[in-house]
């Protein structure tokens, strides 16, 4: 198991609760944040990776999905 659907909720949940609003472009960037970190999630076994895991990386990791799409 990879817990990709967990760490989709985790991240997708943070990244709302941050925003502070549940308007429709805080839940695309929620959507996607929650993307961004189930991808880091499935790169290892259990946490292992998530436990490295730094802020620099997710927002790397964001503006490719910002080159691949225009949900952010």
């Amino acid at each position: 198991p990879t817990g990709a659907g967990d760490t989709f909720a985790g991240g997708f949940l943070g990244a709302l609760a941050r925003s502070g609003s549940v308007s429709e472009s805080a839940i695309r960037k929620a959507m996607t944040y929650g993307s961004i970190i189930a991808s880091f999630g499935v790169e290892a076994f259990s946490l292992d990776r998530l436990k490295k895991l730094s802020l620099p990386e997710i927002e790397t990791r964001a503006r490719l999905f910002r080159k691949m799409g225009s949900v952010l």
